[in-house]
């Protein structure tokens, strides 16, 4: 999917009182002392309120110029789309432009790291997601950046479920028959993934887990080519988002046994949530606006406000819709407490199945 016909959206790969009178009686050595603290006092007072009133300014006037919104992932990816919508309503609404730019890599880490060095003034903002803010930090043993310590997070923007799909010759033709074969042949059931640590793998992961069964994981380089092995038959299942899998369901290269999502999808109503036989299952691919740390708080509140008022326009409802997602919304602290559940959560998931660190 390409949004096209937006020009705004362009795209590159106090006064103080109360000083301390000096006492005539004090030695001049005191009264030279007394008046360099009160100085620094002053200078400190000073400094914090000039500080202040830059940050509100830059706040009142934001945003004066262009912003930079970085997708950590390639053109047409679902965090491209997503992106996309999003910052062509808020161009159109502040009357900026809002550069795309995409900076795919080392499973997003690349566009992370690029955003985590801009200034927090609110002109560099990054779409980041549930591998590169919640997934990474248990995959990797060195990461280069910290997801809560190095950004400022801003909005939840939508979530969406993947669907776990199968051959249509694949024996199993539900989810309880699919535990039942893994359980049969453990090591020998094998699932698709578009590389380690993305939500296609970590729902592989989930499943395993709760289902107490062992399956044979096989990343590939993004999603196409793993999903053209499960059409071709060499690998059995995957679990790829929604919007991927649907072509092919409809063109019944594929057949969808259940849903990633704590209830069923509005897209795929006849196909029932995994969690109806595995109780508690929810994996979902997520999305959020995040700036630099240390952005001021008064510029992050203007932010998100605006950020609300483009996922109240009805095209951007539709279209996250369409896609299978749920829109989100909330302010920041409500946003930050979901990264912080996701981290653990997560965390908790890839060492009870063993998972390899990359």
């Amino acid at each position: 999917m390409r949004i096209t016909g937006v020009p705004a959206v362009a795209t590159t790969s106090t006064g103080m009182a109360g000083a301390p009178a000096v006492s005539a009686t004090k030695t001049p050595a005191v009264a030279a002392a007394t008046l360099l603290a009160f100085a620094a006092t002053i200078a400190s007072s000073a400094a914090a309120w000039a500080q202040s009133s830059q940050s509100s300014q830059s706040s009142q006037s934001w945003p004066n110029r262009a912003v930079r919104a970085i997708v950590p992932g390639p053109p047409g990816g679902g965090t491209d789309i997503l992106t996309r919508a999003v910052v062509q309503k808020m161009a159109e609404n502040l009357g900026q432009p809002f550069i795309v730019e995409n900076r795919a890599g080392a499973s997003g880490i690349i566009g992370v790291e690029l955003a985590m060095r801009a200034p927090p003034d609110g002109y560099t903002v990054l779409m980041g997601h549930s591998g590169t803010h919640a997934i990474n930090l248990s995959l990797r043993k060195t990461l280069s950046y910290h997801p809560v310590r190095d950004f400022t997070a801003l909005m939840l923007v939508a979530s969406v479920p993947n669907a776990l799909v199968v051959h249509p010759s694949f024996p199993a033709k539900s989810v309880k028959d699919m535990v039942a074969l893994a359980r049969a042949k453990p090591g020998q059931v094998t699932y698709a993934s578009a590389g380690t640590g993305f939500s296609q793998h970590l729902a592989g992961v989930l499943f395993a887990d709760m289902g107490g069964v062992d399956m044979l994981h096989i990343p590939y380089k993004g999603s196409t080519p793993g999903m053209t092995d499960v059409i071709g038959g060499n690998v059995m299942s995957m679990f790829p988002n929604i919007t991927t899998a649907m072509p092919h369901l409809k063109s019944g290269r594929l057949r969808a046994l259940g849903v990633t999502s704590a209830k069923r999808s509005d897209v795929l109503p006849e196909v029932p949530a995994i969690a109806e036989t595995l109780p508690g299952y929810e994996a979902l691919a997520w999305f959020g606006l995040f700036g630099p740390a240390a952005m001021p708080a008064d510029l992050v509140r203007q932010v998100n406000a605006e950020m609300v008022r483009a996922l109240g326009d009805a095209k951007v409802r539709e279209m996250v819709r369409s896609q299978g997602g749920d829109l989100g919304g909330g302010s920041p602290e409500q946003f930050q407490a979901f990264v912080n559940a996701e981290i653990v959560k997560w965390a908790k998931v890839i060492k009870r199945a063993g998972v390899e660190q990359e």
